[in-house]
């Protein structure tokens, strides 16, 4: 039997703190008053966060020696979803991303980033349930949030094994932990338009 993570569960410790407040901006799309035009917002937020993440993710060193970079890749899966829903080609390109997003020093500081985004996915099953629900006319627009369907708790638990394998000292545990907290702050904020401008009108 596979032993839980041991610095996924110190992650979880040390950012409970943040927990909710990240929830809630996904939480958003359980509502059943959930419009067309709020569901293609939340998505162009979310592709404003998840495609420099990616992009630093692809230029740090090493990195995809460690996990699979190209399995947790979802940025095309949202770029898919918005077209469904009605965006051009330009439109989606021309959307505001995440600047507070750089590229990483240390797989440690990657790492700390990956956490936070895979935490996420743990809700997609339940806000894909929802959408389809509440608003089955975009049922062509879920690619993203089906996208970890039937392996959510495997990739959890995969990057469990490497944050265990790279937090071999002090140093690299301190360097995840405090790359987790400041990706937080970046997701809380892009998340609720703080940094994003007003994409309300997106769609």
């Amino acid at each position: 039997m596979n032993q839980p993570s041991r610095m996924l569960m110190l992650l979880n410790m040390e950012t409970r703190a943040h927990h909710a407040a990240v929830d809630s901006a996904w939480l958003e799309v359980m509502s059943p008053r959930l419009t067309v035009t709020q569901y293609t917002a939340i998505l162009s937020r979310a592709y404003g966060f998840e495609a420099p993440l990616e992009a630093a993710f692809a230029y740090t060193r090493n990195l995809a020696t460690m996990t699979n970079l190209r399995e947790r890749a979802r940025a095309g899966m949202l770029a898919q979803d918005l077209l469904a829903l009605g965006l051009s080609p330009h439109q989606v390109t021309e959307l505001p991303q995440c600047s507070m997003i750089e590229p990483f020093r240390t797989i440690s500081e990657a790492l700390g980033w990956m956490y936070v985004a895979e935490r996420s996915t743990l809700l997609f099953a339940q806000l894909h349930g929802a959408v389809r629900t509440h608003l089955p006319e975009v049922g062509g627009a879920c690619a993203y949030l089906s996208c970890y369907d039937g392996v959510a708790s495997q990739r959890w638990a995969a990057l469990g094994r490497v944050l265990d394998v790279v937090a071999a000292s002090d140093e690299q545990r301190e360097q995840l932990v405090a790359a987790a907290h400041v990706a937080f702050g970046c997701q809380r904020t892009w998340l609720r338009g703080e940094l994003a401008g007003d994409l309300r009108r997106v769609g």
